[in-house]
C-alpha cells in the first residue's frame, strides 16, 4: 500500500484516530492524561486523533491496554467507503460516525452509564426510544 504524500490524512488513520478519541472521551480522560500514559504530549495525541499521525502497531496495542478495549475496537464500524469491500467479516453496516462522535452524544452515553441501578437505566433507555419513536416513527 502506497503511503499518501498529500496534506490529507489516510481515511483509515482518521477512522482509527476517531475511535481513540471516542473511547478516551467516553472514559472522561483528557488528552493530557492519555499523553502522559503514552509518554507523549497532548499535541501528539491530538495528531493521532485527527489521523494526521499514523498509529503504529505497538502504539495501537498500548492504546488498547490504556483504554481497556481490544485492538479490533479501533477498526469497528469502519465504513465500507474507507475499508473497501470484504474488510469486515461481520458485514458491518455503515454508521454515521459524525453523530456518534459529537460531544453531546458522548456526554449522553457517559451520563447513561453513570446510572448505577440497571432497572432505572433500562427505563431511561426505553423512555428515550419512546420519545424518538413518537417524533421519528420510521427511524427507531
Amino acid at each position: 500500500m502506497k503511503r499518501r504524500t498529500s496534506e490529507h490524512p489516510d481515511p483509515v488513520d482518521v477512522h482509527v484516530g476517531g475511535r481513540v478519541r471516542l473511547r478516551r472521551t467516553l472514559l472522561g480522560m483528557s488528552q493530557e492524561k492519555l499523553g502522559a500514559a503514552l509518554s507523549l504530549t497532548f499535541q501528539q495525541v491530538q495528531k493521532y486523533e485527527r489521523g494526521a499521525n499514523r498509529i503504529g502497531s505497538s502504539r495501537l496495542y498500548q492504546l488498547s491496554r490504556i483504554l481497556d478495549v481490544p485492538v479490533s475496537f479501533f477498526f469497528d464500524d469502519m465504513p465500507v467507503a474507507v475499508s473497501g469491500p470484504g474488510f469486515s467479516e461481520s458485514g458491518q453496516q455503515e454508521y454515521d460516525q459524525e453523530k456518534l462522535s459529537r460531544r453531546e452524544t458522548l456526554e449522553l452515553v457517559r451520563a447513561y452509564y453513570q446510572i448505577e441501578d440497571p432497572e432505572i437505566r433500562k427505563r431511561m433507555f426505553e423512555l428515550v426510544k419512546a420519545i424518538a419513536g413518537e417524533r421519528y416513527p420510521n427511524r427507531v
